[in-house]
C-alpha cells in the first residue's frame, strides 16, 4: 500500500472526511484491521484564509508548497491538496515536489464525464466559482461549466466561511442551496459538482434531482484506489 499526504486544515472540518473515508474503504477493500497509510499536515486556515481575502496568492502558494515537501519528506507517495479552492497554487505545490500531486478537479472532471455529463453547475467558494483556474481546468477536459447567479454565489459562500467552515448545519441552508441548484438545473445543468470540500456536510444526492459529484469523496477514492496497488510477486 503506498501512502498518501494529506494537505489538510482548510478547513479542518472537511480534511476529517478526507481521513474518515480513506480508513472506511481501505478496511473495505482489505477486510480486517486494515487501515490506510497517511501522512498528514494541516494548516491554520485563519492565515490561510487572510491571504486568499488579500489577493497574496504566491505567498499562500509559498506556504502549502513548504508543507507539500514535509509530507514527500515524511514518506508520502503522493499529495492531495484537501480543499478546491487551494488548487489555485496547485503548481506551486506540484512544482515543489517531486511525488505526484493528485489533482482534485482532474478527478472530478473524470468521474462527471464517466457519469455522461457535459454541462454541469459549479457550486463553491467565490474564488472557485469566479475565476478561472478550476472552471478553465474543468473546461480543458470536455466540460461546460455553469455557476449561480452573482446573489446566488454570495449566499453559497457566505454559508461556506460562516457556517460550515466552522461546523454549523442549518436547515435553512441547505433549503437555499437546493433552490439555487434547482435554478441551475432549470437552466440546463445535468448534474452539479459541490467544488467546496465542506459543501458535502450539507448536501447529499438526495438534495438534487440531477447527480451530485462529491469532490471530497471522489478525491480520497482516486487516492485509495492509487494507493492499493499490488503486492509484487515473491520471486
Amino acid at each position: 500500500m503506498l501512502t498518501i499526504g494529506l494537505l489538510g486544515g482548510m478547513s479542518w472540518q472537511s480534511t476529517v472526511e478526507y481521513y474518515r473515508i480513506a480508513n472506511e474503504m481501505v478496511a473495505q477493500r482489505l477486510g480486517g484491521l486494515h487501515s490506510a497509510k497517511l501522512v498528514m499536515t494541516s494548516v491554520d486556515f485563519a492565515e490561510i484564509g487572510k491571504l486568499q481575502r488579500a489577493g497574496r496568492w504566491d505567498e499562500a502558494g509559498r506556504v502549502l508548497a513548504r508543507e507539500a515537501k514535509g509530507l514527500e519528506a515524511a514518506g508520502a507517495d503522493m499529495v492531495l491538496i484537501c480543499t478546491n479552492t487551494m488548487h489555485k497554487v496547485a503548481d506551486a505545490v506540484a512544482g515543489a515536489i517531486s511525488v505526484p500531486l493528485l489533482h482534485l478537479a482532474d478527478t472530478t472532471a473524470g468521474a462527471v464525464r464517466g457519469a455522461g455529463v457535459r454541462k454541469v453547475a459549479l457550486l463553491g467558494t467565490a474564488f472557485t466559482m469566479e475565476q478561472d483556474f478550476y472552471k478553465e481546468r474543468l473546461a480543458t477536459q470536455g466540460l461546460e461549466v455553469l455557476v449561480p447567479s452573482a446573489e446566488d454565489r454570495a449566499v453559497v459562500h457566505r454559508v461556506i466561511f460562516e457556517e460550515l467552515c466552522v461546523g454549523i448545519i442549518k436547515e435553512e441552508s441547505r433549503q437555499a442551496y437546493r433552490d439555487i441548484i434547482a435554478g441551475l438545473v432549470a437552466q440546463g445543468a445535468e448534474g452539479v459538482i459541490l467544488g467546496c470540500t465542506e459543501i458535502e456536510l450539507l448536501i447529499s444526492q438526495a438534495d438534487s434531482a440531477v447527480p451530485v459529484f462529491p469532490t471530497t469523496r471522489l478525491h480520497i477514492e482516486a487516492a485509495v484506489e492509487k494507493a492499493l496497488v499490488p503486492e509484487p510477486a515473491l520471486v
